[in-house]
């Protein structure tokens, strides 16, 4: 073996450790979460939901709100939790157009941002849902919290409202 030869082992020898430390730093930039939502991660979202959550973000583009949808799914039920942020110059008047969806139902809701309320909705098929509607400066936040189960034993009608609620806390205290 040449003195050119060695040289070049030895070089190889001593680049392998970098090598490594480079593998292994692109590995686990690849094993991030793909879920980028500003306001909830996916384990405050699987511990209001009951279990893993698996979330997905997609960003604010024209005339369309930020969305964050984290869901659990399981052999008979999917849990969802969505959450959106618009902002919006007169955010009062869309406040009172998206709180529409809760009719006379609404319960104010206090020290979450401003304005905020929360109604069950109920839908033709078996599930249940809450949802909240609230605002924090030229914000407006939406938060839904739903089961396909008509007696999920996790998301119960009054369990439901207490994980809507606290995911209203999260938001409106990131908006701030």
């Amino acid at each position: 073996m040449g003195n050119n030869s060695k040289a070049k082992m030895r070089t190889a020898l001593a680049l392998r450790p970098v090598l490594l430390f480079l593998a292994l730093l692109g590995f686990a930039a690849n094993c991030q979460a793909e879920n980028n939502c500003p306001w909830l991660n996916e384990a405050t979202a699987g511990g209001l939901l009951g279990g893993d959550a698996v979330g997905e973000f997609a960003a604010a583009s024209v005339g369309q709100p930020a969305v964050c949808t984290f869901t659990q799914t399981g052999a008979s039920f999917t849990r969802t939790l969505r959450i959106t942020v618009e902002q919006t110059p007169d955010t009062h008047v869309r406040l009172e157009s998206a709180a529409q969806a809760c009719g006379k139902d609404a319960v104010s809701l206090r020290a979450i941002g401003n304005e905020a309320s929360m109604c069950t909705l109920e839908s033709r098929n078996p599930g249940l849902s809450e949802l909240v509607v609230g605002r924090v400066r030229d914000h407006l936040f939406t938060i839904t919290v739903a089961t396909t189960l008509k007696n999920d034993p996790i998301l119960t009608r009054e369990t439901m409202k207490d994980k809507a609620n606290t995911a209203a806390e999260q938001v409106a205290g990131n908006l701030f």
